[in-house]
């Protein structure tokens, strides 16, 4: 399995953009594009369909060695050998997710800013995601951070950060002369026409 230090580019199987039914194949095209990292995204669907999902994705995931991740539920880790699991910035604590789920998992947290990253790091997650970069569809309530902090940022944390919100193929050479050293892409790889081409291509840049 992968290490998290050894991932640098991290897929979302979101299902506001994805239909339950496409899930399987789509995991499929990002896991043979190589993508480094994968979580389920799926808000307001019941535990029962986010567990058959999950169980479906790690058919695919663990004998790749992609570490599997799944978007808040730590309950459902006890159940599912997923990775480990997200929490945004209202989910509870890191703590408390390690606790029920039982075992040792990666945690990771949604950050907004600078303060929240070293919170997240000093509360002990194993990794951050930080943004919205940009506007995002995927979440079209929250307000960009903009690319101004990110070195200040990886300067300040030492655990991987995970740079996210509205990042595609056309503006990741920008994201990374700003300082960013991880990306995860949301939208690009779920709406291209070829998601294999697309994590390739984003691949062959990192």
């Amino acid at each position: 399995m992968n290490s998290i230090e050894h991932c640098f580019l991290y897929g979302i199987v979101d299902l506001g953009y994805v239909k339950p039914t496409e899930v399987t194949e789509m995991t499929r095209k990002l896991v043979r594009g190589g993508i480094d990292l994968l979580q389920l995204r799926a808000k307001n669907r019941s535990l029962d369909e986010i567990r058959r999902l999950a169980q479906d994705m790690l058919l695919l995931t663990q004998p790749a060695g992609v570490p599997f991740i799944l978007n808040d539920y730590p309950q459902l880790l006890s159940e599912v050998q997923a990775e480990g699991c997200h929490l945004g910035q209202a989910d509870g604590s890191i703590e408390r997710a390690r606790q029920v789920a039982g075992r040792r998992v990666l945690v990771g947290r949604s950050t907004h800013s600078i303060a929240q990253a070293i919170a997240a790091e000093q509360e002990g997650a194993d990794y951050i995601g930080f943004g919205p970069l940009f506007p995002t569809p995927t979440k079209p309530d929250a307000t960009a951070v903009g690319l101004g902090d990110l070195r200040k940022l990886h300067a300040r944390i030492s655990i991987p950060i995970f740079c996210i919100g509205g990042i595609k193929e056309s503006n990741f050479r920008k994201v990374s002369d700003a300082g960013a050293e991880r990306i995860c892409v949301v939208s690009d790889l779920l709406t291209a026409p070829d998601p294999i081409a697309k994590v390739r291509a984003i691949k062959a840049d990192l």
